[in-house]
């Protein structure tokens, strides 16, 4: 038959509170010298990083930045935006708050024309100094393939310029995804 074990009796008698108890738990000790100053504490932990987040983030910006056309379908929206445009501006434009200056029509177009067009369009907009302008390239409902075959090559285009700070698809009464807001960085002149 297996023993129990029973403390001593003296444990009874046991104070938590007990100073001696303490200094026999701990042992010798020895004081801190007087004017020292030094307070020894654990250092601040950093703050913590996301890094699942930022690699997310990174992979997302790859995707937007380098679309594949295969990929893209008509009810997919769009949205880039250079490093230099503060994140406000672009929640600005997502929520179609930037006043259209100026649009163009690329629907029923071939895909040179449209491009030509574009083009065209945009080098006026920014001689004009205009800011925000829309681009309806149509959601890609009625194309041969189902799939939108302009809007990837407008997106490519409109990320290649340097004075094309931002693009998104449009809020849904400004035509939705079948349409661009664009937000310009004017010629300096």
């Amino acid at each position: 038959m297996p023993r129990r074990y029973t403390p001593p009796p003296s444990w009874d008698r046991l104070d938590d509170d007990d100073p001696e108890l303490l200094r026999q738990a701990v042992g010798p000790v020895r004081p801190l010298r007087q004017g020292a100053g030094t307070v020894l504490r654990e250092p601040p932990r950093p703050p913590p990083h996301p890094r699942q987040l930022e690699a997310d983030e990174r992979e997302a910006l790859h995707a937007s930045r380098n679309p594949d056309p295969a990929t893209i379908e008509p009810g997919d929206a769009s949205a880039y935006r250079q490093a230099r445009l503060p994140l406000r501006a672009m929640r600005r434009l997502r929520r179609g708050l930037y006043a259209v200056q100026d649009e163009i029509d690329l629907h029923h177009l071939d895909l040179q024309q449209a491009t030509r067009m574009l083009r065209d369009f945009l080098r006026e907009a920014v001689h004009r100094r205009l800011r925000c302008v829309r681009i309806i390239h149509g959601k890609g409902l009625h194309s041969a393939t189902g799939r939108p075959t302009l809007r990837p090559e407008v997106e490519r285009q409109l990320r290649l310029r340097r004075d094309v700070l931002a693009y998104c698809s449009a809020p849904a009464a400004q035509g939705g995804t079948g349409a661009l807001l664009v937000l310009l960085e004017p010629r300096e002149t």
